[in-house]
C-alpha cells in the first residue's frame, strides 16, 4: 500500500472500530502507533512488554528488538 493508502485504511479502521476492541497484528509501527490504545510487543513468541503507544515508543527492550534509535 501506498502512504496515502495506509492513511485512508487507518482512518477507516479507526472509524468503523470507535467505541469496540481491535485486536489487530501488525508490523508498520506507524499504524500501530496511530490506532492502538494498548500494545503488546512480542519477541520470539512471548511478550516483551505490553504498555500505552508512548510506553511502547520509549521502552529500551523494544527499541533494542525492533525500533532501533532512528
Amino acid at each position: 500500500m501506498t502512504r496515502e493508502e495506509t492513511g485512508q485504511a487507518i482512518r477507516m479502521i479507526d472509524r468503523v472500530t470507535a467505541g469496540r476492541t481491535l485486536i489487530i497484528i501488525e508490523h508498520d509501527m506507524d499504524v500501530v502507533f496511530s490506532l492502538a490504545d494498548t500494545i503488546s510487543v512480542l519477541h520470539y513468541g512471548t511478550i516483551l512488554v505490553s504498555g500505552k503507544p508512548d510506553e511502547i515508543r520509549n521502552d529500551q527492550r523494544v527499541k533494542d528488538a525492533y525500533l532501533g534509535d532512528g
